[in-house]
């Protein structure tokens, strides 16, 4: 997987996906749009969604709806690391088994979420750079 981060001035960025798509961020707090910290807590509750709701479907229930409400605390000071997330789902459908949305909760925040295993577990991180003179 590859991405790129372009600085457009002043705060804003533009991240562009392999995959074609594209995000405008804001490092000012998310004034003018999300924060690249709001895209990781976005990204776990997306993340998280997709395995709840194909839990369910895999499992014949009918599900019209399904709402990941993200609440975060963070560190006061720099880095500002969240130290606690907690992901509220809101599942709706129709006669749903009530322990397989459970069941399904409980598998993607501590089997399948990518985004959720890799914040709780922490990350190696590496760095690298390239200088290039303007013209």
């Amino acid at each position: 997987m590859q991405a790129s981060v372009n600085w457009c001035g002043n705060e804003t960025f533009l991240g562009l996906s392999n995959s074609g798509h594209s995000i405008v961020m804001d490092g000012n707090g998310g004034a003018n749009a999300p924060s690249p910290m709001e895209m990781v807590l976005m990204g776990a509750g997306g993340c998280s969604s997709v395995d709840v709701v194909a839990a369910l479907r895999e499992g014949a229930q009918q599900v019209v709806s399904c709402v990941a409400e993200l609440s975060a605390e963070r560190r006061e000071q720099s880095p500002k690391l969240f130290t606690k997330i907690n992901i509220h789902f809101v599942v709706t459908g129709k006669a749903l088994d009530e322990s397989r949305v459970a069941s399904a909760v409980k598998d993607s925040l501590e089997k399948y979420c990518s985004v959720c295993l890799m914040l709780g577990a922490g990350v190696e991180m590496t760095h690298s750079y390239e200088v290039i003179e303007a013209a």
